[in-house]
């Protein structure tokens, strides 16, 4: 049961990495804004710094989710994830003539 319990985690860890990856992305989006439009306002200003900061430190985080996500993918083989039916349209029986 332990492969199984750990494919579990492994699937739960990749799902919250990208959950926090696209936070990660969206508060460097706001930061971005938010120190230009203080950079527009009022440049070299305290407002400014901090924002330009707190966007350096999302754009950090992002990049760390980002490498997170790049070691801990699965290498592709080739073969479809899981076994679904196939997508051939089922023949009907009749009976020749």
């Amino acid at each position: 049961m332990a492969p199984k319990t750990e494919r579990i985690q492994f699937l739960r860890a990749m799902r919250q990495l990208h959950r926090v990856r696209s936070f990660y992305a969206g508060g460097a989006l706001l930061w971005a804004v938010s120190a230009a439009w203080a950079g527009w306002q009022s440049p070299g200003s305290r407002q400014m710094w901090v924002s330009v900061l707190l966007l350096a430190v999302f754009t950090g985080l992002l990049a760390t989710a980002g490498l997170s996500l790049r070691r801990l993918a699965v290498p592709v083989t080739g073969r479809p994830a899981h076994h679904a039916a196939s997508h051939k349209a089922a023949s009907t029986r009749h009976a020749h003539a």
